[in-house]
Protein backbone atom coordinates (compact mmCIF):
# COMPACT_ATOMS: atom_id res chain seq x y z
CA UNK A 1 0.00 0.00 0.00
CA UNK A 2 2.86 2.31 0.83
CA UNK A 3 4.48 1.60 -2.97
CA UNK A 4 1.20 2.53 -4.17
CA UNK A 5 0.55 5.35 -2.64
CA UNK A 6 4.04 6.94 -3.32
CA UNK A 7 3.75 5.98 -7.06
CA UNK A 8 0.02 7.70 -6.95
CA UNK A 9 2.20 10.73 -5.48
CA UNK A 10 4.82 10.21 -8.09
CA UNK A 11 1.99 10.05 -10.88
CA UNK A 12 0.80 13.21 -9.32
CA UNK A 13 3.88 15.09 -9.46
CA UNK A 14 4.49 14.66 -13.05
CA UNK A 15 0.68 15.14 -14.40
CA UNK A 16 1.47 18.27 -12.37
CA UNK A 17 5.04 19.51 -14.44
CA UNK A 18 3.12 18.20 -17.41
CA UNK A 19 0.04 21.02 -16.99
CA UNK A 20 2.91 23.74 -15.82
CA UNK A 21 4.68 22.95 -19.06
CA UNK A 22 1.87 23.15 -21.01
CA UNK A 23 0.14 26.30 -19.89
CA UNK A 24 4.18 27.73 -19.73
CA UNK A 25 4.60 27.30 -23.78
CA UNK A 26 0.88 28.34 -24.19
CA UNK A 27 1.51 31.27 -22.45
CA UNK A 28 4.94 31.92 -24.12
CA UNK A 29 3.31 31.56 -27.56
CA UNK A 30 0.24 33.43 -26.67
CA UNK A 31 2.12 36.23 -25.68
CA UNK A 32 4.76 36.46 -28.48
CA UNK A 33 1.76 36.42 -30.39
CA UNK A 34 0.02 39.53 -28.49
CA UNK A 35 3.64 40.91 -29.25
CA UNK A 36 4.06 40.50 -33.05
CA UNK A 37 0.42 41.47 -33.21
CA UNK A 38 0.35 44.61 -31.57
CA UNK A 39 3.85 45.42 -32.68
CA UNK A 40 1.78 45.76 -36.14
CA UNK A 41 -0.78 47.73 -35.17
CA UNK A 42 2.05 50.23 -34.15
CA UNK A 43 3.91 49.77 -37.64
CA UNK A 44 0.57 50.56 -39.68
CA UNK A 45 -0.08 53.42 -37.23
CA UNK A 46 3.43 54.95 -38.29
CA UNK A 47 2.32 54.58 -41.83
CA UNK A 48 -1.05 56.24 -41.40
CA UNK A 49 0.97 59.23 -39.16
CA UNK A 50 3.42 59.34 -42.52
CA UNK A 51 0.65 60.03 -45.10
CA UNK A 52 -0.98 62.71 -43.12
CA UNK A 53 2.42 64.03 -42.18
CA UNK A 54 2.78 64.13 -46.41
CA UNK A 55 -0.60 66.03 -46.82
CA UNK A 56 0.61 68.39 -44.07
CA UNK A 57 4.10 69.17 -46.08
CA UNK A 58 1.79 70.18 -49.44
CA UNK A 59 0.42 73.28 -47.03
CA UNK A 60 3.54 75.30 -47.12
CA UNK A 61 3.77 75.08 -50.78
CA UNK A 62 -0.33 75.67 -51.00
CA UNK A 63 0.12 78.77 -49.15
CA UNK A 64 3.17 80.21 -51.31
CA UNK A 65 1.07 79.67 -54.05
CA UNK A 66 -2.15 80.74 -53.27
CA UNK A 67 -0.40 84.11 -52.03
CA UNK A 68 1.23 84.82 -55.42
CA UNK A 69 -2.45 85.89 -56.20
CA UNK A 70 -2.85 89.24 -54.33
CA UNK A 71 -7.24 89.24 -54.27
CA UNK A 72 -7.49 85.68 -53.02
CA UNK A 73 -9.69 85.41 -50.04
CA UNK A 74 -7.05 85.37 -47.61
CA UNK A 75 -9.41 84.48 -44.42
CA UNK A 76 -10.07 81.08 -46.40
CA UNK A 77 -5.85 80.41 -46.63
CA UNK A 78 -6.20 81.25 -42.86
CA UNK A 79 -8.29 78.94 -41.82
CA UNK A 80 -6.25 76.10 -43.64
CA UNK A 81 -2.72 76.90 -41.99
CA UNK A 82 -4.48 77.46 -38.76
CA UNK A 83 -6.06 73.83 -39.34
CA UNK A 84 -2.95 72.31 -40.38
CA UNK A 85 -1.59 73.84 -37.30
CA UNK A 86 -3.50 71.88 -35.14
CA UNK A 87 -3.76 68.86 -37.13
CA UNK A 88 0.05 68.42 -36.81
CA UNK A 89 0.08 69.40 -32.97
CA UNK A 90 -1.40 66.22 -31.93
CA UNK A 91 0.92 63.33 -31.31
CA UNK A 92 -0.89 60.07 -30.24
CA UNK A 93 1.63 56.92 -28.69
CA UNK A 94 0.30 54.22 -30.18
CA UNK A 95 1.35 51.63 -27.76
CA UNK A 96 -1.32 53.09 -25.08
CA UNK A 97 -3.82 55.08 -27.58
CA UNK A 98 -7.46 55.10 -26.73
CA UNK A 99 -11.00 55.81 -28.90
CA UNK A 100 -10.72 59.20 -27.49
CA UNK A 101 -7.07 60.29 -28.60
CA UNK A 102 -7.96 58.70 -31.97
CA UNK A 103 -10.98 60.77 -32.08
CA UNK A 104 -9.72 64.05 -31.78
CA UNK A 105 -6.64 63.18 -33.96
CA UNK A 106 -9.52 61.93 -36.79
CA UNK A 107 -11.36 65.32 -35.92
CA UNK A 108 -8.43 67.84 -35.76
CA UNK A 109 -7.40 65.63 -39.75
CA UNK A 110 -10.97 66.27 -40.66
CA UNK A 111 -10.89 70.01 -39.73
CA UNK A 112 -7.95 70.28 -41.92
CA UNK A 113 -9.86 68.16 -45.13
CA UNK A 114 -12.82 70.86 -44.70
CA UNK A 115 -10.92 73.78 -44.37
CA UNK A 116 -9.09 72.40 -47.83
CA UNK A 117 -11.74 71.19 -49.50
CA UNK A 118 -13.43 75.05 -49.16
CA UNK A 119 -9.98 76.61 -50.20
CA UNK A 120 -10.11 74.72 -53.02
CA UNK A 121 -13.71 75.10 -53.86
CA UNK A 122 -12.73 78.69 -53.95
CA UNK A 123 -10.17 78.76 -56.51
CA UNK A 124 -12.56 77.99 -59.00
CA UNK A 125 -13.66 81.76 -59.31
CA UNK A 126 -10.06 82.54 -59.82
CA UNK A 127 -9.02 80.59 -63.29
CA UNK A 128 -5.38 81.97 -63.84
CA UNK A 129 -4.80 80.33 -60.10
CA UNK A 130 -6.36 77.58 -60.63
CA UNK A 131 -4.26 76.90 -64.17
CA UNK A 132 -1.02 77.55 -62.18
CA UNK A 133 1.59 74.80 -62.61
CA UNK A 134 2.12 74.80 -58.99
CA UNK A 135 -1.24 74.47 -58.12
CA UNK A 136 -2.01 71.66 -60.44
CA UNK A 137 0.89 69.95 -58.87
CA UNK A 138 -0.43 70.12 -55.56
CA UNK A 139 -3.37 68.68 -56.84
CA UNK A 140 -1.91 66.15 -58.28
CA UNK A 141 -0.11 65.25 -54.96
CA UNK A 142 -3.00 65.88 -52.41
CA UNK A 143 -4.98 63.42 -54.82
CA UNK A 144 -2.44 61.19 -54.40
CA UNK A 145 -2.28 61.10 -50.97
CA UNK A 146 -5.91 61.11 -49.98
CA UNK A 147 -5.94 57.98 -51.32
CA UNK A 148 -2.97 56.70 -49.46
CA UNK A 149 -4.94 58.00 -46.12
CA UNK A 150 -8.11 56.07 -47.08
CA UNK A 151 -5.46 53.01 -47.77
CA UNK A 152 -3.19 53.21 -44.66
CA UNK A 153 -6.33 53.62 -42.39
CA UNK A 154 -8.15 50.89 -43.49
CA UNK A 155 -4.61 48.66 -43.05
CA UNK A 156 -4.12 50.20 -39.52
CA UNK A 157 -7.99 48.97 -38.80
CA UNK A 158 -7.44 45.44 -40.48
CA UNK A 159 -4.56 45.01 -38.20
CA UNK A 160 -5.88 46.33 -34.68
CA UNK A 161 -9.14 43.88 -35.75
CA UNK A 162 -6.60 41.06 -36.02
CA UNK A 163 -5.08 42.60 -32.77
CA UNK A 164 -8.48 42.77 -30.73
CA UNK A 165 -9.97 39.64 -31.68
CA UNK A 166 -6.82 37.75 -30.56
CA UNK A 167 -6.76 38.95 -27.39
CA UNK A 168 -10.25 39.27 -26.74
CA UNK A 169 -10.47 35.24 -27.79
CA UNK A 170 -10.52 32.48 -24.63
CA UNK A 171 -8.46 31.63 -23.49
CA UNK A 172 -6.11 34.45 -24.97
CA UNK A 173 -8.57 36.87 -23.09
CA UNK A 174 -7.45 35.69 -19.50
CA UNK A 175 -3.60 35.96 -20.57
CA UNK A 176 -4.29 39.56 -21.92
CA UNK A 177 -5.55 40.44 -19.17
CA UNK A 178 -2.74 38.78 -17.02
CA UNK A 179 -0.52 40.71 -18.91
CA UNK A 180 -1.60 44.08 -19.53
CA UNK A 181 -2.58 44.11 -23.19
CA UNK A 182 -5.46 46.73 -24.31
CA UNK A 183 -7.44 47.02 -27.09
CA UNK A 184 -6.78 49.28 -29.98
CA UNK A 185 -9.33 51.75 -31.19
CA UNK A 186 -10.86 51.87 -34.79
CA UNK A 187 -10.46 55.08 -37.25
CA UNK A 188 -14.48 56.41 -37.52
CA UNK A 189 -15.17 56.22 -41.34
CA UNK A 190 -16.31 59.55 -42.58
CA UNK A 191 -18.96 60.46 -44.97
CA UNK A 192 -17.77 59.44 -48.04
CA UNK A 193 -14.70 57.85 -47.28
CA UNK A 194 -15.38 55.26 -49.15
CA UNK A 195 -14.93 57.49 -52.50
CA UNK A 196 -11.57 59.11 -53.91
CA UNK A 197 -11.47 62.63 -53.52
CA UNK A 198 -13.28 64.54 -56.37
CA UNK A 199 -12.53 68.49 -55.12
CA UNK A 200 -11.60 69.33 -58.48
CA UNK A 201 -13.33 69.91 -61.83
CA UNK A 202 -11.26 69.62 -65.07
Amino acid sequence: MKNKGCLSAGTIGIALLIIVAVIFFWGKSGYNDFVKKEQNVDSKWSNVETVYQKRANLIPNLERTVKSYSKFEQETLTKVVEARSKATSINIDPTNMTEADLAKFQAAQGELSGALSRLMAVVESYPNLKADQQYINFQREYTAIENSIRSETVYFNDAAKDYNTSIKTFPNNILANFTNFKEKPYFKAEAGANKAPDVFSE
